[in-house]
């Protein structure tokens, strides 16, 4: 039996324990105990040591460390408590809660996996509690955060709301539109492929569509119709509409509301009697009623005008079965029809050319033309509409040209009347001149020459949102190219800028009206350098330049943004809250204002949909 060597011991025997002698050997298997302390000066050996021993010193955790001080656990961990920072080599099973209050990083080279979720802790950040810069999985659960936005830096000042291009620097910028005082052509569309002849254009302000009428050459002269839309810097057209299935001459075309024209004509196949027909538009084609004579012996030149005042027709016309005579007429339109009555002369003398224009300002008709009682000079009269009558002051001369054609326009700011021509008594330059009504009568300025060559067909137009008088004619100075002056009415006096060509060499018959919801004034008429086909361009005064395209638009602004400052687009599929006025439902297009619309500009650039008034998602 093995035994203990006792070199020194405490006697315990007041407690009631045995005494032991000094030297004496005690054998193992039996319990040492003892209130005291035992002082042990050799080895103790034992298989194992159970209780606290907090106390023992000189032991060597090595065993238990990494080369980095971290505690290694091999195997089960059950029961293990860990104050620091720990290497486990092996998987870890933890039967109950863990928890680490002081616990500041998670270290992990692997993918963290929480079955109930990991929360953070109240009112911090992600980034600010951990560092993390990037999640993978389901974040449907997560909130607060922004989806379709991405943050740009600002070129310029960018308002909440705004739409935004991206620049080639990959900074972003609101859209813009510059304007100058150059006028600008657009490309021209042909809208009769085959020879046409005397274009008449007018624009209805009701379904904003351009309607032209002509005699088709290349179908027996008949008198013909087509309506046009305009889009951008285009112009496209239905289908052809024959108005009079018989040889038509001097075809006059004026809008009267609600959609509907009346055209005016000679009809040489029925004894070219004058005779008027409606025309009702629908979409991108019109239809018409029954034509009516107004006047059964042959007229000429016959010219057409609407007096809105007075919901009135009014058509000036050279009488043949009356000598000649400048006479009038009042015509009334009811659903397809149109009746006359009130005819009146207003000149005894033979008349050439004479053609009405609507003073809307006076409620008067002015009524231009040629005069062979006055040396065939220029002359102008004013009529006044009541009911289905028409009557008139005394004419007087505004210029001492012979057998001219003298459109006129009213210009609708400054109040006047001004009639253009060709100035045969002036190297046949194109003129101009500045109409003032007063009661019945008219009085004229000066006349002002707005092309140095001599023209022919002069045509004239007024384009009421930038108040401007454009005329056009045929420059037979330069190859006879259409060619068109931008004049500015000031008191009695008009001032032209440069002339500008918008057709090709020969051009032939052009004749014009304002487009008031494009603001462009249109030129229609027969290319002689291309087999006589029926021709329209738009004109606009002044020129328009955007930085938006079919590929830069970017989003919408989420907020404020300062000049090179970092601000939130909405970009696609986010959604943009800046906005007001819009139809839910709706699909929105970048205008080249940046402004929204729901029609398309040109470029066409789809902004997005409405999902409320006030809020658009981007698309």
């Amino acid at each position: 039996m093995s035994k203990i060597r006792a070199d020194k011991f405490v006697n315990n025997a007041a407690n009631g324990a045995p005494e032991l002698t000094y030297g004496a050997e005690i054998p193992v298997g039996y319990g040492l105990t003892g209130a005291g302390g035992i002082n042990i000066t050799g080895v103790v050996t034992a298989t194992s040591f159970s209780g606290d021993g907090s106390g023992l010193n000189g032991i060597d955790a090595t065993a238990l460390k990494d080369s980095g001080g971290n505690v290694k656990v091999q195997g089960n961990t059950s029961g293990v408590v860990v104050t620091g920072v720990s290497t486990f080599s092996n998987n870890v099973s933890i039967g109950g809660t863990l928890t680490y209050e002081d616990v500041t990083n998670i270290d992990s080279v692997g993918v963290v996996t929480a079955r109930a979720g990991i929360k953070i802790g109240a009112g911090q950040s992600v980034s600010a509690v951990s560092g993390i810069t990037t999640y993978y999985g389901d974040g449907s659960k997560l909130s607060g955060i922004d989806h379709g936005v991405v943050n740009f830096v600002a070129s310029g000042t960018i308002g909440n709301g705004q739409t935004v291009v991206i620049n080639t620097d990959g900074t972003v910028g609101i859209v813009t539109l510059s304007t100058s005082n150059t006028p600008s052509v657009d490309t021209p569309s042909v809208f009769a492929s085959a020879s046409t002849e005397v274009p008449s254009a007018a624009y209805d302000t009701t379904n904003n569509k351009l309607v032209i009428a002509y005699r088709d050459a290349a179908n027996s002269d008949y008198g013909t119709a087509i309506v046009g839309t305009v889009s951008g810097t285009s112009i496209s057209f239905g289908s052809e509409v024959v108005f009079e299935t018989g040889t038509t001459y001097y075809p006059s075309i004026t809008f009267v509301g609600s959609g509907k024209v009346v055209i005016a004509y000679n009809d040489a196949s029925n004894s070219q009697h004058g005779t008027a027909v409606v025309g009702t538009i629908s979409g991108t084609s019109i239809s018409f009623g029954t034509p009516v004579v107004y006047n059964a012996s042959e007229v000429n030149y016959p010219s057409v005008a609407y007096d809105s005042n007075s919901d009135k027709v009014v058509i000036c016309y050279q009488d043949n079965g009356n000598s000649n005579r400048g006479t009038a007429i009042i015509g009334t339109v009811s659903g397809t029809s149109i009746s006359f009555a009130g005819e009146t002369v207003f000149d005894s003398s033979t008349v050439y050319y004479p053609i009405p224009v609507f003073d809307s300002t006076n409620n008067k008709i002015v009524i231009s033309y040629s005069d062979a009682g006055d040396s065939n000079y220029g002359n102008a009269i004013v009529g006044t509409v009541s009911g289905n009558s028409i009557s008139f002051g005394s004419q007087t001369r505004f210029t001492t040209a012979t057998y001219q054609f003298h459109p006129g326009v009213h210009d609708s700011t400054n109040n006047k009347i001004v009639f253009v021509y060709k100035d045969t008594a002036n190297s046949n330059y194109g003129t101009a001149i500045v109409g003032t009504v007063s009661g019945t009568s008219i009085s004229f300025g000066t006349a002002v020459v707005f092309e140095s060559a001599a023209i022919t067909f002069p045509h004239v137009a007024f384009d009421s949102s930038n108040n401007k008088v454009v005329t056009s004619c045929i420059d037979g100075g330069n190859s006879s190219k259409g060619t068109a002056s931008v004049g500015t009415v000031s008191g009695t006096s008009i001032s032209f800028g440069t002339p500008v060509v918008f057709g090709p060499s020969n051009t032939q018959q052009p004749t014009s009206t304002y487009d008031s919801d494009n603001n462009k004034v249109i030129f229609a008429y027969r290319d002689a350098s291309n087999s006589d086909y029926g021709t329209a361009v738009n004109f606009s005064v002044t020129s328009q330049t955007t930085n938006l395209t079919a590929e830069n638009y970017i989003g919408i602004a989420a907020e404020a943004i300062a000049d090179g400052a970092t601000g939130k687009i909405n970009v696609l599929t986010g959604t943009n809250t800046g906005q007001t006025g819009l139809t839910t439902a709706q699909k929105y297009f970048v205008q080249t204002n940046g402004t929204l619309a729901t029609s398309a500009g040109d470029p066409s650039v789809v902004a997005g949909t409405a999902i409320s008034d006030t809020k658009i998602v981007v698309r």
